[in-house]
Protein backbone atom coordinates (compact mmCIF):
# COMPACT_ATOMS: atom_id res chain seq x y z
CA UNK A 1 0.00 0.00 0.00
CA UNK A 2 3.01 2.52 -0.22
CA UNK A 3 4.01 4.05 -3.09
CA UNK A 4 7.73 3.38 -4.75
CA UNK A 5 9.02 6.46 -4.42
CA UNK A 6 8.52 7.21 -0.50
CA UNK A 7 11.96 6.49 0.44
CA UNK A 8 13.59 9.09 -2.02
CA UNK A 9 11.05 11.36 -0.59
CA UNK A 10 12.10 10.68 2.68
CA UNK A 11 16.10 11.27 1.53
CA UNK A 12 15.14 14.14 0.27
CA UNK A 13 13.74 15.27 3.22
CA UNK A 14 16.85 14.75 5.20
CA UNK A 15 18.83 16.08 3.21
CA UNK A 16 17.03 19.65 3.01
CA UNK A 17 17.60 18.86 6.81
CA UNK A 18 21.29 17.85 6.86
CA UNK A 19 21.89 21.37 4.86
CA UNK A 20 21.53 23.64 7.64
CA UNK A 21 24.17 25.51 8.57
CA UNK A 22 24.55 24.58 11.98
CA UNK A 23 26.04 21.42 13.39
CA UNK A 24 25.40 21.20 16.65
CA UNK A 25 26.80 18.44 18.79
CA UNK A 26 23.30 17.42 20.37
CA UNK A 27 19.75 18.36 19.05
CA UNK A 28 16.52 19.67 21.04
CA UNK A 29 14.09 18.28 19.27
CA UNK A 30 13.60 15.61 16.37
CA UNK A 31 11.60 15.23 13.48
CA UNK A 32 9.59 12.65 13.20
CA UNK A 33 9.02 11.97 9.01
CA UNK A 34 6.24 9.58 10.11
CA UNK A 35 4.83 6.58 7.42
CA UNK A 36 5.30 6.97 4.08
CA UNK A 37 1.45 7.67 3.04
CA UNK A 38 0.54 10.28 0.41
CA UNK A 39 -0.61 13.48 1.22
CA UNK A 40 -4.44 12.22 -0.08
CA UNK A 41 -4.43 9.34 1.80
CA UNK A 42 -3.84 10.66 5.45
CA UNK A 43 -7.33 10.61 6.57
CA UNK A 44 -8.00 6.81 5.63
CA UNK A 45 -4.73 5.82 7.25
CA UNK A 46 -5.74 7.84 10.24
CA UNK A 47 -9.01 6.40 10.22
CA UNK A 48 -7.42 2.82 10.19
CA UNK A 49 -4.73 2.92 12.62
CA UNK A 50 -7.40 4.69 14.96
CA UNK A 51 -9.65 1.97 14.81
CA UNK A 52 -6.98 -0.57 15.31
CA UNK A 53 -5.72 1.15 18.41
CA UNK A 54 -9.01 1.95 19.88
CA UNK A 55 -9.92 -2.25 18.95
CA UNK A 56 -6.47 -2.39 20.89
CA UNK A 57 -7.01 -0.54 24.04
CA UNK A 58 -10.60 -1.94 24.49
CA UNK A 59 -10.10 -5.27 23.80
CA UNK A 60 -7.21 -5.57 25.97
CA UNK A 61 -8.89 -3.51 28.38
CA UNK A 62 -12.05 -6.05 28.69
CA UNK A 63 -9.71 -9.02 29.22
CA UNK A 64 -8.34 -7.25 32.13
CA UNK A 65 -11.44 -6.70 34.04
CA UNK A 66 -13.00 -9.91 33.16
CA UNK A 67 -10.16 -11.75 34.74
CA UNK A 68 -10.37 -9.34 37.46
CA UNK A 69 -14.09 -9.88 38.03
CA UNK A 70 -14.30 -13.40 37.68
CA UNK A 71 -13.19 -15.65 40.28
CA UNK A 72 -12.83 -18.86 37.93
CA UNK A 73 -10.04 -16.83 35.81
CA UNK A 74 -7.86 -16.11 38.91
CA UNK A 75 -5.31 -18.99 37.37
CA UNK A 76 -1.58 -19.20 36.52
CA UNK A 77 -3.03 -18.36 32.68
CA UNK A 78 -5.34 -15.87 33.30
CA UNK A 79 -2.85 -13.91 35.43
CA UNK A 80 -0.12 -13.80 32.71
CA UNK A 81 -2.70 -13.03 30.36
CA UNK A 82 -3.98 -9.77 32.27
CA UNK A 83 -0.01 -8.59 32.04
CA UNK A 84 0.58 -9.34 28.69
CA UNK A 85 -3.09 -7.47 28.01
CA UNK A 86 -1.50 -4.59 30.56
CA UNK A 87 1.67 -4.23 28.11
CA UNK A 88 0.35 -4.58 24.96
CA UNK A 89 -2.46 -1.23 26.26
CA UNK A 90 0.94 0.43 27.57
CA UNK A 91 2.86 -0.39 23.94
CA UNK A 92 0.13 0.70 21.50
CA UNK A 93 -0.35 4.21 24.16
CA UNK A 94 3.51 4.64 23.88
CA UNK A 95 3.33 4.84 19.81
CA UNK A 96 0.12 5.16 18.63
CA UNK A 97 -1.46 8.07 19.64
CA UNK A 98 1.98 10.86 19.42
CA UNK A 99 1.53 9.05 15.46
CA UNK A 100 -1.93 9.96 14.73
CA UNK A 101 -1.80 13.37 16.20
CA UNK A 102 0.96 14.02 13.75
CA UNK A 103 -0.96 12.51 10.96
CA UNK A 104 -3.90 15.01 12.23
CA UNK A 105 -1.58 18.18 12.92
CA UNK A 106 1.37 17.36 10.71
CA UNK A 107 3.12 18.63 13.25
CA UNK A 108 6.33 16.30 13.14
CA UNK A 109 8.40 17.87 16.05
CA UNK A 110 8.90 15.77 18.74
CA UNK A 111 11.75 17.06 22.07
CA UNK A 112 14.48 15.36 22.91
CA UNK A 113 13.49 14.18 26.09
CA UNK A 114 10.11 13.04 24.80
CA UNK A 115 11.85 11.08 22.06
CA UNK A 116 14.18 9.51 25.00
CA UNK A 117 11.09 8.70 27.13
CA UNK A 118 9.08 7.17 24.51
CA UNK A 119 12.52 5.47 23.46
CA UNK A 120 12.48 4.00 27.24
CA UNK A 121 8.90 2.53 27.75
CA UNK A 122 8.45 0.99 23.92
CA UNK A 123 11.67 -0.74 24.85
CA UNK A 124 10.28 -1.91 28.53
CA UNK A 125 6.76 -3.00 27.44
CA UNK A 126 8.37 -4.44 23.82
CA UNK A 127 10.92 -6.66 26.03
CA UNK A 128 8.20 -7.57 28.80
CA UNK A 129 5.77 -8.77 25.31
CA UNK A 130 9.12 -11.09 24.94
CA UNK A 131 9.28 -12.54 28.21
CA UNK A 132 5.49 -12.86 28.78
CA UNK A 133 5.07 -14.75 25.66
CA UNK A 134 7.66 -17.43 26.79
CA UNK A 135 6.16 -17.50 30.19
CA UNK A 136 2.72 -17.98 29.24
CA UNK A 137 3.93 -20.99 26.37
CA UNK A 138 5.76 -22.65 29.55
CA UNK A 139 2.78 -22.74 31.43
CA UNK A 140 0.97 -24.28 28.68
CA UNK A 141 3.06 -26.61 28.16
CA UNK A 142 3.25 -27.45 31.59
CA UNK A 143 -0.89 -27.60 31.74
CA UNK A 144 -0.46 -30.40 28.93
CA UNK A 145 2.27 -32.28 29.27
CA UNK A 146 2.53 -32.41 32.86
CA UNK A 147 -1.49 -32.08 33.86
CA UNK A 148 -1.15 -33.83 37.58
CA UNK A 149 1.64 -31.83 38.47
CA UNK A 150 0.25 -28.38 37.41
CA UNK A 151 -0.64 -27.10 40.78
CA UNK A 152 2.42 -27.76 42.41
CA UNK A 153 4.68 -26.58 39.56
CA UNK A 154 2.89 -23.30 38.92
CA UNK A 155 2.59 -22.48 42.38
CA UNK A 156 1.24 -18.35 43.52
CA UNK A 157 5.04 -17.60 44.45
CA UNK A 158 6.38 -18.72 41.39
CA UNK A 159 4.21 -17.15 38.93
CA UNK A 160 4.92 -13.64 40.86
CA UNK A 161 8.79 -14.23 40.45
CA UNK A 162 8.24 -14.46 36.60
CA UNK A 163 6.14 -12.21 36.45
CA UNK A 164 8.02 -9.87 38.69
CA UNK A 165 11.32 -11.58 36.72
CA UNK A 166 9.91 -10.13 33.70
CA UNK A 167 9.25 -6.71 34.57
CA UNK A 168 12.42 -6.04 36.50
CA UNK A 169 14.69 -7.42 33.69
CA UNK A 170 12.40 -5.52 31.10
CA UNK A 171 13.25 -2.05 32.93
CA UNK A 172 17.18 -2.83 33.13
CA UNK A 173 17.47 -4.07 29.67
CA UNK A 174 15.51 -0.81 28.61
CA UNK A 175 17.43 1.23 30.68
CA UNK A 176 20.73 -0.31 29.49
CA UNK A 177 19.98 1.11 25.98
CA UNK A 178 18.60 4.48 26.71
CA UNK A 179 21.48 5.38 29.04
CA UNK A 180 23.57 4.04 26.11
CA UNK A 181 21.71 5.87 23.74
CA UNK A 182 21.83 9.38 25.41
CA UNK A 183 25.61 9.39 25.38
CA UNK A 184 25.89 9.86 21.75
CA UNK A 185 25.79 13.36 19.69
CA UNK A 186 23.31 14.17 17.25
CA UNK A 187 24.68 16.74 14.43
CA UNK A 188 22.48 18.60 12.38
CA UNK A 189 20.84 15.67 10.89
CA UNK A 190 17.46 15.34 13.22
CA UNK A 191 14.84 13.85 10.76
CA UNK A 192 14.11 10.63 11.72
CA UNK A 193 12.32 8.13 9.32
CA UNK A 194 10.25 6.74 10.78
CA UNK A 195 6.65 7.22 13.26
CA UNK A 196 8.45 6.70 16.62
CA UNK A 197 11.30 7.36 18.25
CA UNK A 198 13.29 3.75 16.88
CA UNK A 199 16.43 2.71 18.60
CA UNK A 200 18.08 1.51 15.10
CA UNK A 201 16.72 4.32 13.29
CA UNK A 202 18.13 6.70 16.31
CA UNK A 203 21.35 5.01 15.92
CA UNK A 204 21.96 5.65 12.52
CA UNK A 205 21.43 9.43 12.92
CA UNK A 206 24.29 9.62 15.82
CA UNK A 207 27.23 11.43 14.26
CA UNK A 208 29.14 9.86 17.50
CA UNK A 209 30.86 5.89 17.68
CA UNK A 210 27.67 3.39 17.98
CA UNK A 211 29.70 0.07 17.71
CA UNK A 212 28.89 -0.32 21.86
CA UNK A 213 25.08 0.52 20.78
CA UNK A 214 25.21 -2.58 17.93
CA UNK A 215 27.43 -4.45 20.16
CA UNK A 216 24.55 -4.76 23.11
CA UNK A 217 22.29 -5.14 20.73
CA UNK A 218 23.36 -8.42 18.80
CA UNK A 219 24.37 -9.46 21.99
CA UNK A 220 21.88 -8.76 24.45
CA UNK A 221 18.88 -8.27 22.46
CA UNK A 222 19.72 -11.11 20.28
CA UNK A 223 20.04 -13.44 23.53
CA UNK A 224 16.78 -12.30 24.55
CA UNK A 225 14.69 -12.25 21.43
CA UNK A 226 16.28 -16.04 20.81
CA UNK A 227 15.89 -17.28 23.94
CA UNK A 228 12.13 -16.29 24.38
CA UNK A 229 11.84 -17.64 21.17
CA UNK A 230 13.41 -20.94 21.40
CA UNK A 231 11.18 -21.48 25.09
CA UNK A 232 7.90 -20.78 22.98
CA UNK A 233 8.76 -22.76 19.94
CA UNK A 234 10.05 -25.75 22.31
CA UNK A 235 7.25 -25.81 24.34
CA UNK A 236 4.98 -25.83 21.24
CA UNK A 237 6.27 -28.75 19.29
CA UNK A 238 6.69 -30.80 23.26
CA UNK A 239 2.97 -30.09 22.99
CA UNK A 240 2.32 -31.71 19.81
CA UNK A 241 4.48 -34.34 20.59
CA UNK A 242 1.94 -35.03 23.51
CA UNK A 243 -0.76 -34.48 21.52
CA UNK A 244 -0.24 -36.62 18.59
CA UNK A 245 0.58 -39.40 21.08
CA UNK A 246 -2.84 -40.36 21.47
CA UNK A 247 -4.57 -39.64 17.97
CA UNK A 248 -7.82 -37.65 17.61
CA UNK A 249 -9.06 -36.32 14.76
CA UNK A 250 -10.69 -33.74 17.24
CA UNK A 251 -8.36 -33.41 19.53
CA UNK A 252 -6.00 -32.65 16.38
CA UNK A 253 -7.90 -30.04 15.05
CA UNK A 254 -8.76 -27.78 18.55
CA UNK A 255 -5.07 -28.17 18.86
CA UNK A 256 -3.63 -26.68 15.29
CA UNK A 257 -6.34 -24.26 15.49
CA UNK A 258 -5.28 -22.87 18.72
CA UNK A 259 -1.31 -23.43 18.31
CA UNK A 260 -1.04 -21.98 15.15
CA UNK A 261 -3.18 -19.07 15.66
CA UNK A 262 -0.32 -18.17 18.33
CA UNK A 263 2.40 -19.51 16.61
CA UNK A 264 1.43 -16.86 13.95
CA UNK A 265 1.02 -14.05 16.04
CA UNK A 266 4.64 -15.30 17.76
CA UNK A 267 6.23 -15.65 14.27
CA UNK A 268 4.72 -12.31 12.95
CA UNK A 269 6.31 -10.42 15.90
CA UNK A 270 9.64 -12.08 16.26
CA UNK A 271 10.15 -12.27 12.75
CA UNK A 272 9.65 -8.64 11.64
CA UNK A 273 11.20 -7.05 14.82
CA UNK A 274 14.30 -9.72 14.15
CA UNK A 275 14.50 -8.73 11.07
CA UNK A 276 14.66 -4.52 11.21
CA UNK A 277 17.05 -4.91 14.59
CA UNK A 278 19.79 -7.65 12.95
CA UNK A 279 19.12 -8.01 9.03
CA UNK A 280 18.29 -4.57 7.79
CA UNK A 281 21.33 -2.67 6.72
CA UNK A 282 19.67 -0.02 5.68
CA UNK A 283 16.70 2.35 6.89
CA UNK A 284 13.42 2.46 4.25
CA UNK A 285 9.54 2.00 3.94
CA UNK A 286 10.20 -1.76 4.30
CA UNK A 287 11.27 -1.53 7.75
CA UNK A 288 8.59 0.86 8.93
CA UNK A 289 5.96 -1.32 7.82
CA UNK A 290 7.83 -4.05 9.33
CA UNK A 291 7.89 -1.93 12.60
CA UNK A 292 3.71 -1.66 12.34
CA UNK A 293 3.24 -5.26 12.30
CA UNK A 294 5.07 -5.76 15.83
CA UNK A 295 3.96 -2.25 17.11
CA UNK A 296 0.90 -2.24 15.79
CA UNK A 297 -0.63 -5.07 14.37
CA UNK A 298 0.31 -7.77 17.08
CA UNK A 299 -0.87 -5.89 20.03
CA UNK A 300 -4.43 -5.70 18.36
CA UNK A 301 -4.22 -8.93 17.71
CA UNK A 302 -3.11 -10.90 21.13
CA UNK A 303 -6.60 -10.19 22.49
CA UNK A 304 -8.82 -12.28 19.82
CA UNK A 305 -5.48 -15.04 19.95
CA UNK A 306 -5.10 -15.91 23.42
CA UNK A 307 -8.50 -14.70 25.07
CA UNK A 308 -11.80 -14.25 22.82
CA UNK A 309 -11.44 -17.34 21.55
CA UNK A 310 -11.33 -19.02 24.88
CA UNK A 311 -14.48 -20.87 26.15
CA UNK A 312 -13.74 -19.65 29.31
CA UNK A 313 -13.32 -16.02 28.50
CA UNK A 314 -16.67 -16.18 26.46
CA UNK A 315 -18.16 -17.58 29.54
CA UNK A 316 -17.32 -14.93 31.65
CA UNK A 317 -18.04 -12.51 29.29
CA UNK A 318 -21.61 -14.05 28.76
CA UNK A 319 -22.42 -13.95 32.68
CA UNK A 320 -20.70 -10.71 33.09
CA UNK A 321 -23.48 -9.42 30.20
CA UNK A 322 -26.16 -11.34 31.53
CA UNK A 323 -25.67 -9.92 35.18
CA UNK A 324 -25.41 -6.13 33.88
CA UNK A 325 -28.51 -7.04 31.79
CA UNK A 326 -30.18 -8.16 34.59
CA UNK A 327 -29.50 -4.92 37.25
CA UNK A 328 -30.58 -3.00 34.64
CA UNK A 329 -34.05 -4.84 34.01
CA UNK A 330 -34.42 -4.70 37.74
CA UNK A 331 -33.08 -0.34 38.39
CA UNK A 332 -36.41 -0.01 35.94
Amino acid sequence: FLPQNDHSMFMKIRQKSSMRPENQSSVSQFLLLGLPIPPGQQGVFFTLFLGMYLTTVLGNLLIILLIRLDSRLHTPMYFFLSHLAFSDISLSSVIVPKMLRNMQTQQQSISYVGCISQLYFFMLFGTLDNFLLAVMAYDRYIAICHPLHYTTVMKEGLCLLLVAGSWILSCVIALLHTLLLVRLSFCADNAIIHYFCDLAALLKLSCSDTFLNELVIFTEGGMILFSCFGVILGSYILIGTIILRVPSTKRILKAFSSCGSHLSVVFLYYGTATGVYFFSSSWGSKDIIASVMYTVVTPMLNPFIYSLRNRDIKQALEMSFNRELFIIICSW
